[in-house]
C-alpha cells in the first residue's frame, strides 16, 4: 500500500533542518517532504508553488509563516488536503505593531546587519532553557544563514501582507492538529485555541510542554508523537 504524502512547510528563515526529525521519525508512515517558500514574496504565490510540486492529495503541516502558507493553500484546493497541521502559528493578520517591527528588521538587513538580525530574534523563537542548547540556538542560526538576506526580505514582505484567516478557519473540515509550544511567545497557546475554537470538531488541539516557537525542533518526540496519531486519523 502506498505511503500518505506529507508536506512540511517551515518557518520565516528556516529551511528542511527545522523538520529534520520529523522526516526521520515519520518515513514508516509518510512519504516526507520539506517545501521551499524562499522564492515569492506574498503567501498566495508561495501556495501556489507548494501545490504545483505536490501530487493530487497530501497530509499538510506548516509552522508560523509555513501556517500561513498552509491556510492559504486550505483556501485554494482544500479538496486536495487529506489532513493539515498548523504549527506555532496564527490565524491572524499582522498587527500595526508587527509590521512595525518587521521593517526595521528589514531596515538592519538591508543595511548590511543582516546576520546580526538572528541572534535578535532567538530569544523570541525558543524556551530560554534551547538558546544556547546545541542542536537547537546552532541549527536556528544556522538555517537564517542558510536563507539569506534576500529570501528574508521577500518572506518578510510576504508576512506583511497576508490575510486574516479565521473567517475561513470555519471550512476547515479535515481531520486537523492544532500544536504549540506551552512557552511559545510569539504565538501563545491561546492563539491556538482560538484556531481549533474557529475549526470546530475536526481540530484537535496539543500543547507542547517546555518549548517556545519552534515545538519540532524543540520537543521532537513530543511532536513526532502527535504527528503520528494525526497521520493515523
Amino acid at each position: 500500500m502506498p505511503k500518505n504524502k506529507l508536506i512540511l512547510i517551515p518557518g520565516l528563515l528556516n529551511d528542511e533542518r527545522l523538520w529534520a526529525h520529523q522526516v526521520s521519525a515519520l518515513g514508516d508512515v509518510a512519504d516526507v517532504e520539506v517545501a521551499d517558500i524562499t522564492r515569492e514574496d506574498n503567501i498566495p504565490d508561495l501556495a501556489r508553488a507548494v501545490l504545483r510540486r505536490a501530487p493530487e492529495k497530501f497530509s499538510l503541516a506548516g509552522l508560523s509563516m509555513g501556517g500561513y502558507v498552509a491556510q492559504e493553500i486550505m483556501r485554494q484546493e482544500p479538496n486536495r488536503i487529506e489532513r493539515l497541521a498548523l504549527v506555532d502559528t496564527s490565524a491572524r493578520a499582522d498587527t500595526p505593531e508587527q509590521t512595525k517591527r518587521r521593517k526595521s528588521m528589514m531596515e538592519l538587513a538591508t543595511h548590511g546587519k543582516f546576520r546580526g538580525v538572528t541572534p535578535m530574534l532567538l530569544p523570541n523563537l525558543v524556551h530560554p532553557d534551547h538558546v544556547n542548547k546545541p542542536g537547537i540556538g546552532d541549527v536556528v542560526l544556522q538555517m537564517a544563514e542558510n536563507i539569506g538576506k534576500d529570501a528574508f526580505l521577500r518572506q518578510q514582505t510576504a508576512l506583511m501582507h497576508r490575510v486574516d484567516s479565521r473567517p475561513d478557519l470555519k471550512n476547515i473540515n479535515c481531520p486537523t492538529l492544532i500544536l504549540c509550544g506551552r512557552e511559545d511567545m510569539l504565538t501563545p497557546p491561546e492563539i491556538h485555541q482560538e484556531m481549533a475554537d474557529g475549526i470546530g470538531d475536526s481540530a484537535t488541539l496539543v500543547v507542547v510542554e517546555h518549548s517556545g516557537h519552534l515545538a519540532p525542533l524543540e520537543q521532537p518526540e513530543a511532536v513526532n508523537n502527535a504527528f503520528r496519531k494525526w497521520m493515523q486519523r
